[in-house]
């Protein structure tokens, strides 16, 4: 029998298990963080991931993509001023969280792979590190994971905005999972595992959006 492949995130050497299967995709779950991920014979190319994005039509002019966004600025308000740097990671083609938080006076740096490819701000440290709808895009998520470790300053802050796992019978009825991008998905538990292994207090502001703050 051929043992599936370990986990993108927490990297357990424990088989994985099959959670999910529909006409295009296996999903597997990690026994371990309970990361959901897609099985890596079925991630989709970088072109296939850019022509998606570019698809995204989203500017500050667009009042619902702005009420959308404020699901997660604000709950992160508080936070903001102009002694905070800020680093929006994953920001997309029009990164319109990161001029809301400018806005508010905070120092906001971009990252994206495709469209903000500015790898010296990947240097730095941030008091706060933004990922608003991106990390169920991260095909090994563990990389990334690291890479905020690094760039987080003492007693800095995570805001993540992403649907979460709730079941086994929701997720097969989940619109979110059939988006062809949508590759890592995570729920309350798997983001408690990752606060209690790397020292963070985690928050649940709202159903979507994560805060977890380096102790």
């Amino acid at each position: 029998m051929t043992q599936l492949p370990r986990c993108p995130l927490c990297l357990t050497d424990t088989p994985a298990e099959h959670y999910h299967q529909d006409r295009k995709r296996e999903y597997l779950q990690c026994p371990r963080c309970h990361l959901v991920y897609v099985h890596p014979s079925n991630l989709p190319s970088k072109d296939v991931e850019k022509l998606e994005y570019s698809l995204h039509e989203n500017s500050a002019d667009d009042e619902g993509y702005v009420r959308f966004l404020s699901r997660l600025l604000h709950p992160l308000l508080p936070y903001l001023s102009k002694q905070v740097s800020v680093i929006d990671f994953g920001c997309g083609p029009e990164p319109v969280l990161a001029q809301l938080m400018e806005q508010k006076g905070a120092e906001v740096a971009l990252y994206d792979p495709f469209f903000a490819n500015q790898p010296e701000n990947l240097t730095r440290q941030y008091h706060i590190i933004t990922c608003t709808e991106a990390i169920e895009h991260f095909h090994q998520p563990h990389k990334e994971w690291a890479l905020w470790l690094k760039m987080l300053k003492p007693n800095g802050m995570l805001a993540i905005m992403t649907k979460r796992v709730i079941d086994k019978t929701r997720f097969a009825q989940w619109h979110y999972k059939n988006d062809p991008t949508h590759v890592s998905f995570f729920s309350e538990v798997t983001f408690t595992y990752l606060a209690e292994q790397h020292g963070f207090i985690v928050e649940f502001p709202s159903n979507d959006v994560v805060f977890m703050k380096k102790v």
